[in-house]
């Protein structure tokens, strides 16, 4: 006979076919029933019953969210202990068992259900459920005793080539969950010896990059050297680009496109961030090769709606337009039709726009995009101030957001945005104001910490409290080379003149930006090393010719 679906059950599928005699239909009756007048525990125990009776996934399933919903975590376990006795391949009732008993913090009861699931599968499935193991312990609320959970029940896999990597790695995951990152990386260490090839032990590595585990990154190096997928490969680089490491990432992006050619993605990598270098055209170059690769083979209708096409072809127009060939920005630009994009197009057009003389009308062009979406208002806000910073109208960018924040008194962006407008316009008590009210409405935003001690070192006032800003946050953000770049300045300003140097040596290295080499100038040209500060800002004109900072320097100390 077929089952219908009980009271107060959703129908979610087809009637599937039963062995439900008459009795278990009147049990299952009377246990909804109960559920429904509040009567859990008689719900409970007929289902559970019914369920017994019928070796049923469905109605074991059902006891368990009956016991649950009435908070009973003791019956919610028979439950699932039962089910899982009675269908012990059921991935449900595994997941549910697991759940349950971590729910109760029964941590060390958990062993044996991983490592009966665990026996019963195929290789293959085998490593795909090792994989899942660290995600059920993530609300464990003793994340060491769950790791010591975890490392027992994956013991037998340790020494096995094919899922031992696996093991390894998700032991690893476990030790970062209770913030064990030397022996994250000690575990990720042991599953690359035991199969090299493998990738988990490199995919924990990844993740431990984040907590500035030299060793980790050193042994995704290897893998690199070793032979690597170029997928892996780019996750490395989008982890030095997440650091802010455009260096090393530039210089991986370039091994991976020697390496492997064919891989387009290492190309619009490759030419993003040779265009952040003003290296305009290798990266139209690397960029045409990206296109090239992408459009093999592709729909039409596939190609408009390709997410890395549409970056690509919006780098493409903005070398076209820094070029000064503005009919071939727009022919790319018009190769652009994805509704989502409209913005970022016709901010690129309005950048045409003011190039010709007609600012007005790119504003116009950006206050006429549709607000499909809640922040399309603030990308438009966005759009419109940075089309106005380019073109140093920085009165009307103060214009703009003062009437921002006023409409949205809360965002500390646009706060901190209007006070690096103020400071342009020489306000400097209203932006110190300003970036004292982000810091106090955000403690964690980094930027404003630095804008501020920057603002003060700048003027060569209260350099010690400048320092401590400029540290704080270098807290929140170690790797970030603008950062450095203020911590160096500071310590110019204080007269620190060996550590400023090297302070911002490692900045440029890191980032050679024209306002890092404007900095790093100064202080070489006032330890006597004028060789080399007119090296360094040679190199900061060659990237931006224009940028305010260096010119200025070059200027006062009679370079220029």
């Amino acid at each position: 006979m077929a089952l219908s679906t009980p009271l107060g059950w959703a129908q979610s599928e087809a009637p599937v076919n039963s062995e439900l005699n008459g009795s278990l239909m009147y049990e299952l009756l009377i246990s909804e029933i109960s559920a429904s007048n509040g009567d859990a525990n008689s719900a409970y125990q007929l289902m559970l019953d019914a369920a017994q009776k019928s070796r049923s996934e469905q109605l074991f399933e059902r006891a368990v969210e009956i016991a649950l919903r009435a908070r009973a975590g003791d019956s919610a376990l028979q439950a699932a202990q039962s089910w899982a006795r009675a269908t012990p391949a059921s991935k449900d009732a595994y997941r549910y068992l697991l759940q349950i008993l971590i729910g109760l913090n029964k941590l060390p009861e958990t062993v044996e259900p991983i490592k009966r699931q665990l026996a019963g599968l195929a290789t293959a499935d085998r490593l795909e459920a090792i994989k899942l193991v660290p995600r059920y312990f993530v609300r464990a609320s003793d994340k060491a005793l769950a790791t010591k959970a975890v490392e027992q029940a994956l013991a037998p896999e340790l020494t096995l080539s094919t899922t031992g990597p696996a093991a390894y790695a998700a032991i690893g995951s476990m030790r970062v969950l209770s913030g064990d990152g030397p022996g994250a990386l000690e575990a990720a260490k042991k599953g690359a010896a035991l199969n090299p090839k493998a990738e988990e032990p490199i995919e924990l590595a990844l993740a431990l990059m984040e907590s500035r585990l030299p060793g980790a990154e050193e042994l995704i190096r290897q893998r690199l050297r070793a032979g690597a997928s170029p997928e892996m490969h780019m996750a490395f680089i989008r982890k030095l680009l997440d650091a802010q490491r455009f260096v090393d990432a530039r210089a991986q992006a370039l091994q991976l496109t020697a390496a492997t050619p064919e891989f387009a993605d290492g190309w619009l990598v490759q030419g993003s961030l040779l265009l952040q270098d003003k290296q305009n055209l290798d990266a139209q170059s690397a960029l045409e090769k990206y296109v090239a690769l992408k459009s093999v083979g592709a729909k039409q209708s596939d190609k408009l709606t390709d997410r890395g096409l549409t970056q690509a072809y919006l780098l493409l127009a903005q070398i076209a337009e820094q070029d000064k060939r503005l009919d071939v920005a727009e022919r790319y630009l018009s190769l652009i039709i994805n509704p989502q994009d409209t913005l970022r197009v016709q901010s690129h057009r309005a950048a045409i726009l003011a190039r010709q003389g007609k600012l007005e009308a790119g504003r116009a062009l950006i206050r006429a995009v549709p607000e499909d979406e809640p922040d399309d208002a603030r990308a438009k806000i966005n759009a419109e101030v940075q089309l106005l910073r380019d073109n140093k109208q920085f009165s009307l960018v103060y214009e703009v957001l003062q009437e921002a924040v006023k409409s949205s008194p809360g965002d500390v962006d646009l706060q901190y945005d209007l006070a690096m407008a103020a400071e342009k316009l020489d306000k400097i008590a209203e932006m110190e104001t300003l970036l004292r009210q982000v810091i106090a409405n955000k403690p964690d935003y980094h930027q404003a910490y630095n804008a501020l001690g920057y603002s003060l070192a700048d003027r060569k006032i209260r350099l010690s409290e400048a320092r401590e800003l400029i540290q704080k946050a270098l807290a929140f953000a170690p790797e970030d080379p603008f950062i450095q770049d203020s911590l160096g300045w500071v310590e110019y300003r204080s007269g620190n003149l060996a550590q400023a140097q090297q302070i911002l040596q490692s900045a440029y290295q890191s980032r050679p930006d024209p306002e890092i080499a404007a900095h790093l100038g100064e202080v070489l040209w006032s330890l006597g090393q004028q060789a080399q500060a007119r090296t360094v800002w040679q190199q900061g004109v060659a990237q931006n010719p224009d940028n305010e900072t260096l010119r200025e320097t070059m200027r006062r100390l009679g370079t220029q």
